[in-house]
């Protein structure tokens, strides 16, 4: 059995988890700071890595004192390593390194994608394989291919905007707070059944997503006369965001012949983009609870396990980027698609 304590701090969840063997989470604890970004309208790097310095200590502590655990029964530490905010991950890979360093127990360095793909892991029936992984979060927009052997291989990503940030820039075009998607989703709620349609970016021929142009087509909607209701407006975006996402899923995922779709990140909690993937695909579809889409330790806890070989020194080098181009098989995705 290996227990392991795992810490994420890409972006603007402090968070702590202890994890057994990769299918089950002792604890999951996260200190938000939306509040915090809220008054500013998005995150700002270096108010974000200062925060997380307040709130790291407190947050291991709670989420040992939760899984009921003592420092000697941990097995092995796990941090994510990027990519995300450079001076956020220094503050959870420090602490990680630190604890290690101080227990004498080997340090994992875990990508922060594939622990979005593994907290499908933590679900009490693990999925089939091979599969396909849609990854969206605010700052990816990825198809993955996930094979029998669990390594992955990327087919296709966003070539601007991740499907996240488009919403947090369509919510503030709407006057709407941050983050954006959880309050625009409620606002297109409210929509009356419209005529109103956004473009969509197919990019044929590719298995890449690209939602920049359907931001300014959102912001040209609102700055022409008799712009329509910006319920109507938020419906429109969310179902086109949600069209071209689950139709590349269920396209590749029929095309590469896989036993699963598996979704995963922060946008995989948005009600209608579950509904179309599920109504397009011809596989079953497995997605986490929201608590485990949005950033967690519990899923670098999950992707940790996968990787107990190549556990390192706490005091090996270990480099970090924030760039979405940051190669995954470091870890465990080979070659780019």
């Amino acid at each position: 059995m290996a227990t392991i304590l795992a810490i994420e701090s890409s972006c603007d969840e402090t968070a702590a988890a202890v994890v057994v063997d990769g299918r089950r989470a002792l604890s999951n604890v996260i200190a938000s700071q939306q509040a915090l970004h809220a008054a500013t309208g998005g995150i700002v790097p270096e108010v974000a890595a200062r925060q997380h310095l307040r709130a790291i200590v407190p947050v291991v502590r709670q989420a040992l004192a939760e899984a009921e655990c003592s420092w000697d029964d941990l097995d092995y530490i796990a941090a994510t390593a990027g990519p995300g905010l450079p001076g956020a991950l220094v503050v959870g890979l420090n602490a990680a390194r630190g604890i290690a360093f101080a227990r004498g127990l080997p340090f994992i360095p875990v990508d922060h994608i594939e622990g979005h793909v593994c907290a499908n892991w933590l679900l009490p029936d693990e999925p089939p394989l091979p599969a396909l992984a849609l990854v969206v979060s605010g700052g990816h927009t990825e198809l993955l291919l996930v094979a029998e052997d669990g390594r992955m291989r990327r087919l296709g990503a966003t070539r601007d905007d991740a499907a996240g940030e488009a919403f947090d820039k369509v919510a503030r075009l709407l006057g709407l707070p941050y983050p954006g998607g959880p309050p625009l989703a409620r606002l297109a709620a409210t929509a009356a059944p419209s005529r109103l349609r956004l473009p969509r970016a197919w990019l044929r021929g590719s298995d890449d997503f690209s939602f920049s142009g359907l931001k300014t087509a959102v912001q040209q909607l609102l700055a022409a006369p008799g712009a329509p209701p910006a319920a109507d407006v938020a419906l429109a975006f969310e179902e086109s965001v949600a069209d071209v996402l689950a139709t590349k899923a269920a396209r590749a995922a029929s095309r590469e012949g896989v036993a699963a779709l598996l979704l995963a990140g922060g946008v995989a909690a948005n009600a209608r983009l579950r509904a179309r993937v599920r109504a397009l695909a011809d596989v079953p579809v497995v997605i986490p609870p929201p608590i485990l889409c949005t950033d967690n330790a519990a899923m670098i806890g999950a992707a940790a396990y996968r990787h107990l070989a190549a556990a390192v020194s706490p005091a090996a080098p270990l480099d970090i980027t924030s760039t979405r181009a940051r190669s995954l098989a470091s870890l465990a995705v080979t070659g780019t698609g």
